[in-house]
């Protein structure tokens, strides 16, 4: 799945403070992810890092100098505040926290600040003295109320210090950093598209990704799903605004740390977790996971032996729960039930009887046997089926598929009550 942050122009801050040095992992994470990053560092993050580092991470010359001879017409800090489409400053140490609140624009960082309208990420590191202390709370109150929904800030983690201190002032980790960042970025993105998001303060439970039935330690039952579809509606239910957990089977996908993950192998473990997201309380579940529909009546405690006299081997199956026929009919009828059908043949009508029969208030049909869409594929076309309509979307990424199903699923859930 590609990342929100791809070809995004990010502005990377880098203040003194020991905590500098996680300063170049943070850089690789972003150009990992796909952006373009340009480094600009304060006089005393060169005493803890070296600028060749981060040129060497970014491909692009790291800047420090506010009037840069060698830069348009002289004004780097004017270029660079236009370039970026958002500013991330990770360390950024009480001194530069004070010189923001200030107004200050002593050097090219505090000087991009001003200039910039991109959205800006703060993510303050320092000895936890210094952090509780409050001066330092006041001028972040004061960023905060000065800078608005501009203003993002990425707090401290809590545990031992460089100077051996214990508490909260050491910065966020770099993988976090970024999931954050990622995270507000798409709900911006979103609100900018759509102006609301259509789920706020909803919860919405999901399934993803096939299960796995044990043979014996070796073999197991299970399908082709990638779990991709699953992970992209994940994505697109937190830009509508909604708290999103996910119940993955074994795929080998990540998402974001905004999202709730809860990893099974098993039906049987996707379903005693989908029933501990519903008495968590959920306003949306949608089952879009592939679920072995049998297993093993017995699995066996050793790897089973090939016997060479055998023409044959049975392998006895019993009938797996069904999760999402057991979800709908334990939920109240205020959650709202989606489910996904992936047929082979005769798509749409096996879709509206299941629909039917599992008492559901919109299924999602594909049809799996097409070699360019489905399993595995990073397209898909699908048929959306309520009670009285059924709307066709031809192929196109899973991604965009995943829009346009929340976006549907929004507006059953807003009117359903």
């Amino acid at each position: 799945m590609s990342s929100t942050l791809r070809a995004k122009k990010v502005l990377l801050g880098i203040t003194g403070g020991i905590a500098a040095y996680k300063a170049a992992e943070l850089c690789r994470l972003f150009i990992k992810a796909g952006a373009r990053v340009q480094v600009v560092m304060s006089a005393g993050a060169q005493e803890f890092i070296t600028p060749l580092t981060l040129q060497a991470l970014s491909g692009e010359p790291v800047r420090h100098a506010l009037l840069d001879a060698e830069a348009e017409a002289g004004m780097g800090h004017i270029e660079l505040a236009k370039w970026a489409e958002l500013v991330v400053v990770a360390p950024a140490s009480a001194n530069f926290l004070a010189k923001v609140n200030a107004g200050m624009a002593d050097d090219l960082l505090t000087t991009l600040l001003l200039a910039t309208e991109a959205p800006i990420y703060i993510a303050p590191a320092m000895n936890q003295a210094m952090w509780a202390n409050p001066v330092t709370q006041r001028n972040l109150s004061e960023l905060d109320l000065t800078l608005g929904t501009r203003l993002t800030l990425l707090p401290p983690d809590s545990g031992e210090q460089a100077c051996g201190d214990i508490g909260p002032g050491r910065l966020m980790e770099p993988v976090d950093i970024v999931a954050n960042v990622e995270a507000s970025f798409v709900r911006g993105l979103h609100a900018q598209t759509k102006g609301t998001q259509v789920l706020a303060g909803k919860h919405v439970l999901l399934t993803a990704g096939p299960t796995q039935e044990s043979i014996d330690p070796v073999r197991y039952i299970s399908n082709h799903s990638s779990g991709k579809m699953g992970f992209a509606l994940a994505e697109e239910f937190y830009a509508a605004g909604a708290r999103v957990t996910v119940i993955a089977g074994p795929v080998a996908l990540n998402c974001g740390s905004y999202i709730t993950r809860v990893d099974v192998l098993t039906a049987d473990e996707m379903l005693r977790a989908a029933y501990a997201g519903l008495a968590d309380g959920i306003d949306i579940f949608v089952g879009a996971a592939a679920v072995a529909d049998y297993r093993p009546a017995n699995t066996e405690p050793q790897k089973i032996k090939k016997n060479s006299q055998a023409q044959a081997m049975s392998i006895e199956l019993v009938e797996n729960p069904d999760v999402l026929a057991s979800m709908a009919k334990q939920g109240n009828k205020a959650v709202t039930m989606v489910g996904f059908a992936a047929e082979t043949k005769n798509v749409v009508p096996y879709a509206r009887a299941k629909l039917e029969k599992k008492n559901l208030d919109m299924i999602v049909a594909n049809d799996v046997s097409a070699e360019d869409i489905g399993f595995n594929s990073d397209d898909n076309a699908v048929t959306i089926v309520t009670a009285n309509k059924e709307m066709v979307l031809a192929k196109q990424s899973k991604q965009a598929i995943a829009k346009l199903i929340v976006a549907e699923v929004a507006i059953l859930h807003n009117n359903k009550g």
